[in-house]
């Protein structure tokens, strides 16, 4: 619903993010656990920068405001997979895990502000 400098920031944040978390998983020891984690993993990183192409895209203020409210619980639950996710030993594993940790949290109390804003 916009394609102001902003919005196009957060369609590229939101696809870093995937993008990252991709980066990311692919250095993962390969572990039972990891392999069914990864997979939700994927997903719902994905839908969060998806559901915003989505929202930019909006047909009306009530859908826009319904992809909102989907990225930001795709965001959410991004976090709970990334914090279940086994790195093992290694500390530049774990680092990177908390930095996509908190990236996840920020994306979900932007969305989270927005659906604030729009009165959803």
């Amino acid at each position: 619903m916009g394609n102001d400098g902003k919005t196009r920031d957060l369609e590229e944040r939101t696809g870093e993010f995937a993008a990252d978390v991709r980066a990311f998983m692919r250095q993962l020891p390969r572990t039972v656990c990891n392999y069914e984690d990864v997979k939700q993993l994927v997903r719902s990183s994905g839908s969060v920068a998806a559901n915003y192409i989505e929202a930019d895209e909006a047909l009306s203020d009530k859908d826009f405001l319904f992809r909102i409210k989907i990225c930001r619980k795709e965001a959410k639950e991004s976090g709970l997979w990334l914090r279940l996710l086994d790195t093992g030993k290694e500390q530049h594993l774990t680092s990177a895990r908390g930095a996509l940790v908190q990236e996840a949290r920020e994306l979900m109390l932007i969305f989270n502000a927005i659906v604030r804003k729009k009165g959803g």
